[in-house]
């Protein structure tokens, strides 16, 4: 049976909490680096991860690695791939890369070449003259790295951080991925309670809610591949059952959200029931000065306020002063919390347990965890 070499991004500092994600699928000969995921699997491992995985950005195969350090070794890596094997006599095959610490440096004439190229197989393996591109999309992604070139096919399209039930946010909106990574490290459970002070859009919630259910994220969208064919619609259908077969619909979790401001609150509650009507989620205007504390344990998971001019980050500080009047001592509970000001500990008042680093798009913030 044909095996596939499989590539997913996502975000820094989160690459291992994807490797897990992919074994747990199936996913073989698991390669992590910083950024990537790489792993073997069948076709139909297309289907599951792109259903199933909640911390990938995308999922891509790789069509084909080789070396180039001219135009012309690149034109003859690309004209020498199976490329029929996944792009269709009509698809359209657009791309787009990057080259660090290459000889090709020039994007533009990288992307020409490769389309070149790629036009040139595909034509001599149709019998045609031109391409016509009138079909399905297969979005093409390219990446030199140390002259070192991998060809790869995007089978996922829309970035899989768009789950589909955020359709607005608010001003300062945490990805979707990222907000499951940090779940995931958080360890949540089918039966634990989650509370985030400052909710916004929901993100933290909703993905909290989507790990303990374990729904997965992909469940109800469309993928890229689906049009494209190399993937049969029957393993479409079974690990959409699959997935659907596997939601703890006896699991006890249950989720409170407060902000300040009440647009965010109607968004939470919005986007929880977009995501998921079985989610028990509740949310509230409320000031983080008025938190009292519930009297269970629970886990606290938040992305605070942060800014990046003097006045904002004064501003934030003193709602990290007040999170540790009206959150600290925990008294059992966990606190998650992420944030970029590297003096979040002295502000708080109180050393975490651990800290790790984490990307928020390009900036570096820190996951300060607190559960002894």
């Amino acid at each position: 049976m044909t095996n596939y070499r499989y590539i997913a991004p996502c975000h820094f500092g989160i690459e291992k909490t994807l490797s897990f994600e992919v074994k747990k699928i199936g996913g073989e000969d698991i390669a992590v680096s910083d950024g990537k995921v790489a792993f073997s699997g069948s076709p139909e491992l297309c289907a599951k991860a792109n259903i199933c995985l909640s911390t990938a950005e995308r999922v891509c195969i790789v069509l084909g690695q080789f070396r180039a350090k001219t135009f012309d070794e690149l034109f003859e890596g690309i004209r020498a791939l199976p490329l029929s094997e996944y792009i269709g006599r009509y698809d359209a095959f657009p791309n787009t890369g990057h080259s660090l610490n290459s000889v090709l440096k020039s994007i533009p004439a990288c992307q020409k070449i490769v389309k070149k190229a790629m036009a040139v197989n595909l034509c001599k393996a149709y019998g045609l003259q031109t391409m016509p591109e009138s079909g399905a999309t297969a979005q093409i992604r390219f990446s030199i790295m140390k002259d070192e070139v991998t060809l790869m096919l995007d089978t996922s399209g829309v970035g899989l951080h768009k789950r589909g039930y955020r359709r607005e946010s608010n001003a300062a909106p945490i990805k979707e991925t990222l907000a499951a990574g940090i779940v995931d490290l958080a360890r949540i459970r089918e039966n634990d309670t989650v509370c985030d002070p400052f909710c916004g859009s929901g993100t933290l919630l909703i993905e909290a809610g989507l790990k303990a259910l374990n729904i997965a994220p992909g469940l109800n969208r469309s993928f890229a591949a689906e049009r494209l064919g190399f993937v049969s619609d029957k393993a479409w259908r079974a690990a959409r059952s699959e997935a659907a077969d596997a939601i703890k619909r006896d699991a006890k979790f249950r989720a409170f959200g407060y902000d300040i401001d009440g647009e965010c609150v109607s968004l939470t509650l919005s986007n929880a029931k977009k995501a998921a009507p079985q989610l028990s989620i509740t949310a509230e205007r409320r000031d983080i000065r008025d938190y009292t504390p519930p009297a269970d344990e629970l886990k606290i998971i938040t992305n605070p306020p942060y800014g990046e001019r003097m006045l904002e980050v004064e501003q934030a500080r003193e709602i990290y002063r007040a999170m540790g009047e009206r959150l600290l001592p925990l008294n059992g509970s966990q606190l998650y919390i992420i944030t970029p000001d590297e003096e979040f500990e002295t502000i708080f008042g109180q050393k975490a347990d651990k800290n790790r680093k984490l990307y928020n798009g390009m900036m570096l913030c820190r996951l300060y965890s607190y559960f002894k």
